[in-house]
C-alpha cells in the first residue's frame, strides 16, 4: 500500500515577516493571498476528492487568520505545529528552544481550541538543533517533518547528532517518526520568484506536474510514502490548483494508494518501526 501525504504549509505573512525580513505592503500581501484565496481554493479541492491533509500552521497565522484555521479544522482537516512566526530553531540555546516551542504549542492551541493538541512538527526552516527531536519527543509529539535521511520511508527521528569537519556522529534513535520531506516535492523552489538564486520560480505547471508524477510513480513501486509540501500562496494560484488536480487524479488512478494525514500515517509506522529499533 502507498501512502499520500498531502501537506499545505499555512504559512501567510509570517513567511515573509520571519524569514524573508519584510514587512511592507506587497509582500505581506502575498501572505494574504495564501490565506483569503489561497486555502478557500485547497479546501475546496480537497472537498471535491473527499480526501484528508495535513496543514502545518505557524501560531502567527493561526491568530491572525481565524477564519481561514477554523475552516481547515471544520472540515476535518489535520493541523500541525510549524514554529511561532516561521522562524529557525537553529542557533537557539536548548533553552530558549523550549520556551520559543511552548508558546508555540500553547499560542496554537488556544487559537484552535476544542482541547486540540498537535501531533506533530515541522520545522519552518527544514532544519533543527541538535535539541530539537528531544523537545519534541519531551512533549509528547509523535512525529517530525523536516529532514530527508530516506525519500519515500519513514525512519525514527535520532537526537543528539553532532557534525563537524572531524567526522559525523548521527545520535541516538528517539520515538519521534519522522516523515521525510523534500525539496524536490516542494512548490516553492519551483514557483517562487524570489530575488535569490534558489527561488527563480515561474516554472510551468505541466513541467512540474511531470517531475511530481515520476517522483510518484518511483514511490508507488516501493509502496512508500509520498509526502507534498504545499504552500496556499504558491499552489493556490489557478493553473497551479488545476495541476494539482490532475496529480491527484493521476494517483488515484493507482491501484493501492490511500490518502492520510501525517499524524494517521506516524501512527501506523510508528509501533514497527519501535519495534524494530
Amino acid at each position: 500500500m502507498t501512502t499520500v501525504c498531502l501537506t499545505f504549509d499555512f504559512d501567510a505573512v509570517a513567511l515573509w515577516v520571519s524569514s524573508f525580513k519584510q514587512t511592507t505592503a506587497t509582500p505581506v500581501s502575498r501572505g494574504v493571498f495564501g490565506a483569503e484565496v489561497g486555502v478557500p481554493r485547497v479546501l475546496d479541492l480537497l472537498s471535491r476528492h473527499a480526501i484528508p491533509a495535513t496543514f502545518f500552521v505557524p501560531a502567527h497565522s493561526a491568530v491572525s487568520f481565524p477564519a481561514a484555521l477554523a475552516a481547515i479544522r471544520d472540515a476535518g482537516h489535520e493541523i500541525a505545529l510549524h514554529g511561532y512566526c516561521h522562524e529557525t530553531p537553529v542557533g537557539l540555546s536548548r533553552e530558549e528552544e523550549a520556551s520559543l516551542l511552548d508558546r508555540s504549542i500553547d499560542k496554537l492551541c488556544g487559537a484552535v481550541g476544542r482541547d486540540f493538541h498537535p501531533a506533530g512538527y515541522r520545522s519552518p526552516a527544514w532544519d533543527l538543533s541538535s535539541s530539537s527531536i528531544e523537545l519534541l519527543e519531551e512533549r509528547g509529539l509523535i512525529y517530525d517533518s523536516s529532514m530527508m535521511a530516506r525519500d519515500f520511508h519513514p525512519y525514527l527521528a535520532r537526537k543528539g547528532h553532532h557534525a563537524d569537519e572531524d567526522g559525523f556522529e548521527p545520535g541516538t534513535p528517539s520515538s519521534v517518526v519522522e516523515i521525510p520531506v523534500a525539496w524536490e516535492l516542494d512548490d516553492f523552489p519551483y514557483f517562487a520568484f524570489l530575488n535569490r538564486p534558489m527561488y527563480s520560480g515561474l516554472r510551468a505547471p505541466a513541467e512540474v506536474l511531470e517531475i511530481w508524477q515520476g517522483e510518484f510513480d518511483f514511490c508507488h513501486s516501493l509502496a512508500g510514502v509520498f509526502t507534498l509540501t504545499l504552500h496556499p500562496q504558491i499552489i493556490g494560484r489557478g493553473p497551479r490548483i488545476a495541476m494539482l488536480d490532475a496529480l491527484i487524479r493521476h494517483m488515484r488512478a493507482s491501484d493501492g494508494v490511500r490518502f492520510s494525514t501525517v499524524a494517521d500515517e506516524a501512527r501506523r509506522q510508528r509501533l514497527p518501526l519501535l519495534g524494530s529499533g
